[in-house]
Parts: structure tokens; C-alpha cells; sequence
């Protein structure tokens, strides 16, 4: 006679088998996807690219009287790309940018309602990238049209990518990747339009150099020069000239601990446009480990020297919203320039698949005599496989002697093909 199984182990069981199922018809589901979007052609692939993603921003400030409204926006962005299969080592890649606004309590960064606080994120449709690359000659890709650049850390040349519309060139850029050569990377190339992560195109003439040079398992020395001059009279004071020089990487101590540094030097000055002559350093320097792969501390220091008005270290094509808080009081150098002292926490959880970050920013000028503000941010990331992944963040910004008391808080939930 068949044995009786109690009710509440059938239940679970139960439970079991069908989020099994479900599990299994989502894993599914998702591979079916993947299958459907990658093609071949010739033996070489082809992808359609789909990258939904839904946004919910508060930021909430105070300067007093005339205080702006909270600002809260509920947007979606979707990127839809088709990139081809490589023919002769010729590939092509076009993509539209698309941001819905659902909820427009909130000033764009164009103006649209300044009794707002701002979110730099306007209702627009364009075309994101149009490019044709060539990569027919030994370890070299040429691409040209309108494209992604993202050099190291984002500092000089960035595409924004924190923003709903991110920043793409229209461009010429030569990747030169001969792992033969002691690991040597050369990027070259020239921008002449920039197409800002608010819609709008500035036009500029930039030269463009980044080589990076792999020093075994130490870490990568990379030398730099970027020549910006914008040629719209609104957009002089941001032409410049930088070069610099920077050294990162990390060192395996033992089978726990790995060792983490970065030093940067970087050298600013006027440059064709530029409405007055000047001369500016920037000091980047951080220390860190990594322990059982999981847990990171870093402290690090940065510093953007000043002089004054036009006469400060910027960096206007740079990915600025991940560099002196998240809060973004800073994302233009204040005239006495500033140092931002700080320190970072992160765990990475569940096989990778959360992640924690914790920063505390101390900001004062670039002698360290003018008390600006300090910072507390806050993020976690829980990923779902390759595709799915869901965001919280949190920033606070303290003044003190410059800018305003500032709040931000951003829900973030992506699709990504």
C-alpha cells in the first residue's frame, strides 16, 4: 500500500516543481531570445541589439528661499541596434535612442521647468550610432561615423553612460592591439561632433591619443593627449590641451588578498579657443585590496586644481557623474579648484550577482582651506542572469561653504539584449 504523503511536504514539494518550471520556462524564454536576435551570415555573426531601460529619479534640494521643487521623474529609455556580420573585415552598426517621459515633474537640463531641480533627461528620439568599422589590417580596427569612445576610467573621454541618453562622437577612431609588442594599445583618432547626452550636438576639433602599455602582471602604464577645441562661441571656455600620465593595477599578495593602486598625473592648459591663458595639474592617487574575492576597500584622493574663473582643470567630454559624488555638485571644477578625499566599500555577493557599494567623500578646495561639503552614497545591483538586472541608489550631499544640501534617490530596472 502506498505510503501517505503529509499535506504541508506535498504543498512545498509542490512549490518546488512549479518554481523549478518556471524557473526553466524564464531560462528558456531568455535563450530563445538570444537565439532570435544573433544571426549569421558568411560564417560570421550579426546581432540585433535591444537594451530597454526604466527609470525612477527624486532629487530633492535646498538653497533656501526660492528653493526648487522636488523633482521626480519616471522614464524609459530604448536603445534597438542591428549590427552586421563581418564581410571582408568590413562591419557596420546603426542604433536608434529613444527616452519616454512618463513623469516630467522635473527641469531636463534644457531649461523646460526651472522651478524644478534638475534631471538631465529630455524627452528625445535620435539616432544614437552610425558607424562602419575595417579591421583588414593585422591587430587594427579603423571605425568610423557616429560612435561610443570610452578611454580607462572615463575621466577625459566618456560616454556618459549613467544618463538615460548617453554621449556618442562623430568620429575616426584607429585601436591599434598588438599583444605581441609587450601588450601594447594605441588609440588614435580625431572627434568633430559632440552628441550630448541631452540631445543637442556641440561641434568641436579633437585630436585624440591614448597609449597604454601592459608592465606584466603589474598593471597597465598609459600616457595621454587630448586636444579640444569647440568652435561654437558658447563652448569656448571649455576648449583645452591635457596630457598626462597614469599607472594602474593590482597585484596578487596571496590565494586571499589582492593588492589594488592607481597613480595619475594630469597637465591642462588654454588652447585655441580658450578665452584665457592658463595652467592647471590634476593628482589622482588611490590604494585599496580585495579580500576573498568579495569584499574591496579603497581610499583614494583627487584633485582639480583652480585659479579662477576659466582658469580651472575640467573635463568636459569626461563621464563626470562617476568621479566627486554621486550627487553631482561638482561635475564643473569650482574656481579654486577641489579635492575630493575618499573612501569605497564594496561586497560582491551571491556568486556575483549583488552588489553593494558603500562611498564617504570629504570635498574642499585645492589647498584644502575652503570646506566644501562631504557625501555619503549608496548602491546596490542585483543581476538576474546576462540580461535582467534591477538598481538602487542613494546620495547625499552635506554643504558646506559651496554648493546646495542635495538629495537623490534612483529605482532602475533594465533589459539588456
Amino acid at each position: 500500500m502506498p505510503q501517505k504523503i503529509p499535506f504541508g511536504c506535498a504543498s512545498a514539494t509542490l512549490l518546488a516543481l512549479s518554481a523549478a518550471s518556471t524557473t526553466a520556462s524564464a531560462v528558456s524564454l531568455t535563450q530563445s531570445i538570444e537565439d532570435a536576435l544573433n544571426f549569421y551570415h558568411y560564417g560570421h555573426n550579426g546581432a540585433v541589439k535591444f537594451d530597454l531601460n526604466y527609470r525612477y529619479e527624486n532629487v530633492d534640494q535646498d538653497k533656501g528661499p526660492g528653493n526648487p521643487k522636488t523633482a521626480n521623474a519616471n522614464t524609459m529609455r530604448l536603445r534597438l541596434g542591428l549590427l552586421s556580420p563581418v564581410f571582408h573585415g568590413l562591419q557596420g552598426y546603426v542604433e536608434y535612442e529613444g527616452n519616454y517621459v512618463l513623469q516630467s515633474d522635473y527641469n531636463n537640463g534644457l531649461g523646460n521647468k526651472p522651478e524644478f531641480s534638475t534631471v538631465a533627461d529630455p524627452d528625445v528620439n535620435e539616432l544614437n550610432q552610425l558607424w562602419i568599422s575595417y579591421s583588414g589590417i593585422p591587430d587594427t580596427v579603423i571605425k568610423g561615423g557616429r560612435q561610443r569612445i570610452k578611454l580607462d576610467d572615463d575621466r577625459f573621454i566618456g560616454n556618459v553612460g549613467w544618463r538615460q541618453l548617453e554621449t556618442t562622437f562623430d568620429s575616426v577612431l584607429i585601436t591599434h592591439n598588438n599583444q605581441t609588442l609587450y601588450g601594447l594599445t594605441v588609440n588614435a583618432g580625431y572627434i568633430g561632433n559632440v552628441n550630448t547626452f541631452t540631445g543637442t550636438t556641440e561641434n568641436i576639433n579633437a585630436p585624440i591619443l591614448n597609449i597604454s602599455y601592459k608592465a606584466g602582471d603589474y598593471g597597465n602604464l598609459i600616457g595621454y593627449g587630448y586636444w579640444l577645441d569647440y568652435t561654437e562661441s558658447e563652448n569656448y571656455a571649455k576648449s583645452n590641451q591635457t596630457y598626462g600620465l597614469r599607472f594602474d593595477g593590482k597585484t596578487k599578495v596571496n590565494d586571499k588578498l589582492t593588492a589594488l593602486y592607481t597613480a595619475e598625473w594630469s597637465f591642462q592648459k588654454d588652447y585655441q579657443h580658450s578665452p584665457t591663458d592658463y595652467e592647471a595639474d590634476r593628482f589622482n592617487l588611490m590604494g585599496g585590496f580585495t579580500a576573498f574575492n568579495m569584499i574591496t576597500v579603497q581610499g583614494a584622493m583627487e584633485q582639480l586644481n583652480g585659479f579662477g574663473a576659466n582658469k580651472r582643470f575640467i573635463t568636459p567630454l569626461g563621464t563626470n557623474h562617476a568621479f566627486q559624488g554621486w550627487a553631482d555638485q561638482f561635475l564643473v571644477t569650482p574656481n579654486d579648484g577641489i579635492r575630493d578625499v575618499f573612501g569605497t566599500l564594496s561586497a560582491s555577493l551571491d556568486n556575483g550577482s549583488l552588489m553593494l557599494t558603500g562611498v564617504f567623500h570629504d570635498f574642499s578646495d585645492d589647498t584644502g582651506q575652503i570646506h566644501y561639503g562631504k557625501e555619503w552614497d549608496f548602491l546596490a545591483v542585483k543581476k538576474f542572469g546576462k540580461h535582467y538586472s534591477l538598481l538602487a541608489k542613494y546620495a547625499y550631499y552635506d554643504a558646506d561653504q559651496v554648493a546646495t544640501d542635495t538629495q537623490k534617490i534612483w529605482v532602475q530596472m533594465n533589459v539588456n539584449f
